[in-house]
């Protein structure tokens, strides 16, 4: 999926969760993503032959960026807002100072940009989120993108003895990684994805987040007799549900089954830790422990919902607190929990979360300074930038730490503690960077959505979903990726 964040509502849209008019979107981006990948597949363009002449490598300039070349930086206008990238943009012109910057926002990441790719003319640096995301696998195989080692082997910001790539989170490098050594993206938020819920709701049901799924239901069905559903989710979009039952696959199974269901491989849904987990999931439903309406809900809708004290839980990212920040309540006391397991027999511990890079940033092939896009990225994975963000957006980012000395937030303080319960038990699902229609449209709404809302079986779920993905792993027009 990558990161695709909401259209800007207020506090509304925050790394990668969104595409929002999510039905719309889906089927109207479809086309001119087509249009794109023939497009850029045919296009010469002129932008190499304006590049800018590289400068003078030093240490405080380790990637030569050229001092008099102007820089061009895109960013993708949804619930991080503007203002941390402009905050980056000012030291970037400090350090620089005969260039100026040329910064700008938009919420059409892709109609804005693609003719610009075409015609070989594109930014330096792009922030490509949103709803209207350029496609990742389009543009790594029609060789659209710049490798971005040079930046992850450059000096840090902070320190010069310890390289950018030695001070990101775990997982963000392979991240960017397509097919191979290259690293065609930066992620620079840092999503942890899970149960979220009010931990004041929790107590006054007298309960513990539940650990087994017998828990769960038992934690459900006290909330259904208080006049509270155990869970929502956004209906309209059902592929937020992964966001908690991947991991539980995980957690269930070991993270080879996750695996073999990115790669594509036959039969992976019909692991019997699938089965297990599509069952649990379902018997919110048999049992009405979903809240009545859910299937007609957008992110939106649901999210308020659950703020307003109507479900306890709700599957979700940790955008969501920036997202929902004027529907929940002073004394909400957010909390993210790794998922429920089915019980002691699963394969890894309580704590097995799934936390991954948000926010894709890309340097184009053609740009005319990839030096000083690179260059931007190094400066806002320091320290300092990287406090800057988490402190106004409620995130964290691709750097590991920046959060010494800021007050965290309820939301953002249960995710940290989250990350240091899971240790090296963190699972990454790459179905939503590498294969977006299969995600979005195939598993999530024809698939979980139906199955969610009573429309099918779990068995049923299974057998379609387990064809959507063999029809991909089949299809020659797909670019197919699999785990190194």
């Amino acid at each position: 999926m990558g990161s695709t964040s909401a259209e800007n509502t207020g506090n509304a849209g925050v790394g990668r969760r969104d595409l929002i008019k999510r039905s719309a979107a889906l089927g109207l981006i479809s086309v001119p993503t087509m249009s794109f990948l023939s497009a850029c597949a045919s296009s010469g363009g002129g932008g190499n032959e304006s590049k800018a002449k590289a400068g003078k490598k030093t240490a405080k300039n380790p990637l030569g960026v050229n001092d008099t070349a102007g820089m061009e930086f895109v960013l993708f206008d949804g619930g991080f807002g503007k203002e941390y990238a402009q905050d980056a943009v000012k030291i970037y012109e400090k350090n620089f100072p005969k260039v100026k910057v040329k910064f700008s926002a938009t919420q059409k990441i892709q109609s804005t940009l693609q003719p610009r790719f075409n015609q070989g003319t594109p930014p330096d640096l792009i922030d490509n989120s949103g709803a209207e995301q350029m496609d990742m696998g389009v543009l790594v195989g029609k060789s659209q993108l710049a490798d971005l080692t040079p930046l992850l082997d450059a000096p840090s910001y902070d320190d010069p003895n310890k390289k950018v790539r030695d001070t990101l989170r775990p997982g963000i490098v392979e991240m960017g990684q397509f097919d191979g050594n290259p690293v065609w993206i930066m992620y620079y938020a840092y999503t942890v994805y899970g149960v979220w819920y009010s931990q004041k709701a929790l107590d006054s049901l007298d309960a513990q987040y539940p650990k087994t799924w017998d828990e769960m239901l038992a934690v459900c069905e006290k909330a259904k007799k208080k006049g509270m559903a155990g869970w929502t989710y956004a209906g309209k979009y059902p592929y937020y549900i992964p966001f908690s039952l991947y991991p539980m696959i995980g957690k269930v199974g070991g993270r080879e089954v996750l695996d073999a269901i990115d790669n594509l491989e036959p039969n992976a849904w019909k692991h019997p830790a699938v089965k297990a987990c599509f069952d649990a999931y379902y018997e919110l439903y048999k049992k009405g422990y979903i809240l009545k309406g859910t299937p007609g809900l957008d992110h939106i809708q649901s999210q308020t919902a659950w703020a307003k004290g109507k479900a306890l839980f709700i599957p979700n990212g940790s955008w969501v607190e920036n997202e929902s920040a004027n529907v929940i309540p002073a004394d909400f006391n957010l909390a993210v929990s790794a998922p429920t397991g089915i019980d002691s027999s699963d394969k890894m511990p309580f704590g097995t979360i799934w936390a991954s890079g948000g926010e894709p940033f890309i340097v184009p092939a053609k740009a005319k300074n990839p030096e000083g896009g690179m260059e931007q990225l190094r400066i806002m994975l320091s320290e300092a930038s990287s406090k800057n963000f988490t402190t106004k957006v409620k995130s964290l980012t691709a750097f590991n730490g920046g959060t010494t000395g800021i007050s965290l937030t309820p939301g953002l303080k249960s995710g940290v503690a989250a990350l240091k319960l899971a240790g090296d038990n963190v699972l990454n699902p790459r179905l939503q960077d590498w294969y977006v229609q299969l995600q979005k449209e195939q598993i999530g709404v024809a698939g979980l959505g139906e199955m969610m809302a009573g429309r099918s079986t779990p068995a049923e779920a299974i057998k379609k979903i387990q064809g959507f993905a063999d029809a991909a792993a089949k299809d020659s027009s797909i670019k197919h990726y699999k785990h190194q």
